[in-house]
C-alpha cells in the first residue's frame, strides 16, 4: 500500500523555506545543464566536434550526444535510487549534484575535434553519459523531499516544487546564451563564449549543496529507518511487486518530455535554419513563452490537489495533442506563429508536469519510493525524450513538419492511455 508520513506540522518542521529550496535548486540546475547542452548542440556542437561531416549530419550526430544522457539516466535512477531508499534522501542529493556538476562543468572545459581529433566527441559522449547518470538520480530525491515533507492535502503543491525547476534553469540557461551573444557576437560564441554557461554550472552547484547540507532527513524515511522497514534491493523488490505502476509512470510522463524538447531544442535548431529567424531573436521567444510554463505549473498542481491527479493530467494530453497538430501550421507563419506555438507547448509541458511530482512518489511504498520514481521519471524520459530532436529532424526530412506534430500527438496518446488506467492517488494515507 502506498502510504506516507506527513502531517499539517511536518513542513513547519523542516522548515517550508528549506524544502522548497532543497527540491527547487536540484531541478534547476538538471535542466538548466540539459538545456544549455541541448542549445550548444543545435548551435554549436556539430561543426566543433563533427567536423567531417556534412551539415546535415553534423547537427543529427550532435543531436544523438544529446540523447546519450536519457539512456544514461535510468542507470542513475537504479543507482542513486538503491541508495536514496537505503541509506536516505539527503546523502543521495547531495551525491547527485554532485556528479551532474561535475560532468557539466568539465564539458565547458573539453577540447575541439581540431585540437585533439577524433578523442573529442567520445571524450564529449562519455560526460554527457556521466551527466546523465547524476541527472537519473535527482528528480527522484527531489521530488521526494518536497512530498513526504508536504501536509495531507497539499502533496501536488508540495510536489510542484521541484517542477518550477525547468522554467527557472530554462531562463538562465536562456538568458546567459542571449548575453553571450549580444555581447560577444555570433563568432566568437562559436569559438569559446558558448563554455561559459558550462562553467558557470559549477557556481549553481556549490549554492545546491550549501542549501541541501543542512536539510533534514524526511519524516518518511526516519519512519521507514525506526521501523526497519527498508528493502535490501529496491530495484528487485520494485520488478517483483510494483512493475505495473512502474510502467504506467514511466509513460505518463512521455508526453512531458517530448513538448519540452521538440518545443525548445528542435524547434531552434528549424527556426533559425528553415524561418531564417535569427539566433538571438528566436533565445527571445523562448524567454517569453517559457513563463507560460512557469504559469501553468501552480496552476496544474493547485488543480491536482482539488480535483485529483488523474483528470488533471488526461485534460492536459488532450491540450498537447492539440498542440502538436497545429504546430505546422503555426510555424509557417513565420516569428509571430512560431511563439504562439513555443508559448502553447511550454504552457501545456507546465499543465503536464506539475501534477507528476506527486503522482509518480504516490505510486510507490516508502521502502522503494525513491527506486521507483526515479525510474518511472527517467525510463519516460528515454521514450518521450532521448531522440525527439534527431527523431523530429528525421520525421521533417521525411514529411514536413507535420509529422513532428504528429509526434507531439502520438507522445500525447500514449501518455492519455496510460493515465487513464491508473488509480486516483490523490486521497492516499498520509501516515505510514
Amino acid at each position: 500500500m502506498t502510504t506516507f508520513q506527513g502531517t499539517a506540522g511536518a513542513a513547519g518542521r523542516a522548515g517550508v523555506g528549506q524544502i522548497v529550496l532543497a527540491s527547487l535548486v536540484g531541478t534547476t540546475i538538471e535542466f538548466y545543464d540539459f538545456y544549455i547542452f541541448g542549445t550548444a548542440a543545435a548551435l554549436v556542437f556539430g561543426p566543433m566536434f563533427f567536423p567531417k561531416s556534412s551539415p546535415e549530419t553534423q547537427t543529427l550526430n550532435a543531436y544523438l550526444t544529446f540523447g546519450i544522457a536519457f539512456l544514461a539516466r535510468p542507470v542513475g535512477s537504479f543507482v542513486f535510487g538503491h541508495l536514496g531508499d537505503r541509506i536516505g534522501r539527503k546523502s543521495t542529493l547531495v551525491a547527485t549534484m554532485m556528479t551532474m556538476g561535475l560532468a557539466t562543468t568539465l564539458i565547458g572545459a573539453l577540447p575541439s575535434y581540431a585540437a585533439v581529433g577524433v578523442a573529442a566527441p567520445w571524450l564529449l559522449a562519455a560526460l554527457r553519459f556521466l551527466q546523465g547518470v547524476g541527472l537519473g538520480g535527482e528528480w527522484g530525491g527531489a521530488a521526494l523531499v518536497a512530498v513526504e515533507n508536504a501536509p495531507h492535502g497539499r502533496r501536488a503543491w508540495f510536489g510542484m516544487f521541484p517542477q518550477l525547476g525547468p522554467p527557472i534553469g530554462f531562463f538562465i540557461a536562456t538568458g546567459l546564451f542571449l548575453l553571450l551573444l549580444v555581447a560577444y557576437g555570433e563568432q566568437a560564441f562559436v569559438d569559446w563564449a558558448w563554455r561559459a554557461p558550462f562553467l558557470f554550472s559549477a557556481v549553481l552547484v556549490a549554492i545546491g549543496l550549501y542549501v541541501r547540507a543542512s536539510l533534514e532527513e524526511t519524516p518518511a524515511f526516519k519512519a521507514a529507518l525506526a521501523e526497519d522497514a527498508r528493502v535490501d534491493v529496491p530495484l528487485a523488490a520494485l520488478l517483483r511487486g510494483h512493475l505495473k505502476p512502474l510502467v504506467q509512470g514511466s509513460l505518463a510522463i512521455v508526453v512531458c518530455y517530448a513538448l519540452f524538447y521538440i518545443a525548445t531544442v528542435y524547434t531552434l535548431g528549424y527556426g533559425v535554419k528553415a524561418l531564417g529567424i535569427p539566433r538571438i531573436r528566436f533565445l527571445e521567444l523562448l524567454c517569453v513563452a517559457i513563463v507560460f510554463m512557469a504559469v501553468a505549473t501552480p496552476i496544474s498542481a493547485a488543480l491536482a490537489d482539488r480535483f485529483g491527479r488523474r483528470p488533471v493530467l488526461l485534460a492536459s494530453a488532450v491540450v498537447a495533442a492539440v498542440v502538436g497538430f497545429a504546430m505546422p501550421s503555426l510555424l509557417a507563419q513565420g516569428e509571430g506563429g512560431a511563439l504562439v506555438f513555443l508559448s502553447a507547448a511550454l504552457g501545456t509541458m507546465g499543465l503536464t508536469f506539475a501534477p507528476l511530482g506527486a503522482l509518480l512518489p504516490e505510486l510507490f511504498p516508502t521502502e522503494v519510493r525513491y527506486t521507483g520514481a526515479a525510474s518511472a521519471y527517467n525510463l519516460g524520459g528515454i521514450l518521450g525524450a532521448s531522440f525527439a530532436p534527431s527523431l523530429a529532424q528525421v520525421l521533417e526530412a521525411a514529411g514536413g513538419v507535420a509529422w513532428v506534430g504528429y509526434y507531439i500527438a502520438g507522445a500525447a496518446a500514449i501518455s492519455f492511455v496510460a493515465i487513464l488506467g491508473m488509480r486516483e492517488t490523490r486521497h492516499d494515507s498520509p501516515t505510514l
